[in-house]
């Protein structure tokens, strides 16, 4: 296990928590851009969870690693669905987002199959 695939698996799961928790507690500079891109209010919690459970993962794997590559691979599908949702709601500016958090998840999985 490399220093660079710890820090940037510690650095995507700190990423996804934080997202968690913004959700959670309903940020407005996160729950707005959900309104906007008419996700359902009752999902809202559910994709918390996901993101929660996902940072979790990713730390775990880094004792149990078919959980981190496992997590790994749902927040990269997590936030694919994220960016085709922020496209069909034509917010093609704001695309990034979903990106910015997805890289270091990503980053961790090359990583992981890369050594």
């Amino acid at each position: 296990m490399s220093t660079a695939y710890v820090i940037v698996t510690i650095v995507g799961a700190l990423m996804a928590a934080f997202s968690a928790v913004s959700i959670f507690t309903r940020a407005k500079w996160v729950v707005q851009p959900l309104a906007d891109y008419s996700v359902p209010r009752s999902w809202w919690n559910p994709l918390g969870v996901a993101k929660a459970a996902g940072a979790i993962g990713l730390i775990a794997g880094l004792w149990i690693p078919v959980l981190g590559v496992a997590a790994g691979i749902g927040l990269v599908l997590y936030f694919a669905g994220a960016v085709i949702t922020v496209l069909r709601a034509h917010w093609p500016s704001h695309v990034a987002f979903p990106l910015m958090y997805m890289a270091p998840v990503a980053a961790s999985l090359v990583l992981y199959f890369a050594a």
